[in-house]
């Protein structure tokens, strides 16, 4: 018990010296759901951005949330506010055309506070607080930090038909997940950058590729899946079902 405290202690200091705010990326339209909001959709009767917001807000080094997602979605989202007790959440911001410029909209909302800005996809809804502190952790240190997967399948690289072409070196290729966690001056130098360039990169891992720095990647597991298509949902259920017997 008494390591406990001292550990819930030395996060709340850290807290207080890196004050980190989470966007939470929800503005997608759901096309590979055919069109079904994801992020509304019921996991284990919780709706799916619900988890993930849980998630932030119980993790004791982010100090606020900013949620970007569609108007129409806004009524939705303050709800969930609402019912899950996501107090940390200021800011409920329309997303852009695309990733970048959504989490762009999402950092203007942020206080002069913030010194570092975890970017989160709000469907990633595994993603527990202690992942959040260990990509925190790391970004403190490193100055950027992303959640991720080190890749244990063998991998094909094949022609536009589908037929192999070489088998890649699987040493040190990982799966990028979020948060991808950075030190605010130098996402918002990323941002600027990719625009300057007209550059849109995959993630933003790669917008602070782009701008010539290195990413640390820190292992959070096979468990940390995004609701990509409806095959996802079952998956991430029974998932969760498992952890509530562990």
């Amino acid at each position: 018990m008494k390591d406990k405290i001292k550990t819930a202690e030395m996060l709340w200091r850290t807290a207080q010296k890196h004050y980190t705010a989470a966007v939470v990326l929800a503005a997608g339209n759901s096309t590979r759901m055919g069109g079904i909001n994801k992020q509304l959709e019921p996991l284990c009767d919780i709706p799916v951005l619900a988890h993930t917001l849980m998630a932030y807000q119980k993790c004791i080094l982010i100090r606020e949330i900013i949620v970007v997602t569609r108007p129409q979605d806004f009524e939705a989202v303050y709800a969930l506010r609402n019912q899950y007790g996501i107090k940390k959440m200021t800011h409920i911001v329309a997303g852009g055309a695309s990733r970048q410029e959504s989490a762009s909209r999402g950092m203007a909302k942020l206080s002069d506070k913030v010194r570092y800005v975890a970017i989160a996809d709000g469907a990633r809804c595994l993603t527990t607080p202690e992942q959040i502190a260990k990509v925190c952790l790391r970004a403190y240190r490193f100055q950027a930090a992303s959640a991720g997967h080190l890749i244990s399948d063998t991998v094909k690289r094949t022609t536009s038909g589908g037929m192999t072409k070489e088998t890649v070196d699987r040493k040190n290729l990982w799966q990028a997940q979020t948060p991808q966690i950075f030190h605010h001056s130098l996402y918002i130098a990323a941002l600027a950058r990719a625009q300057s360039d007209n550059y849109q990169g995959t993630d933003d891992n790669a917008l602070i590729e782009h701008l010539g720095y290195r990413v640390r990647m820190v292992e959070c597991g096979r468990e940390n899946i995004k609701i990509t298509t409806a095959d996802d949902l079952p998956l991430a259920e029974a998932i969760l079902q498992y952890r509530s017997k562990s």
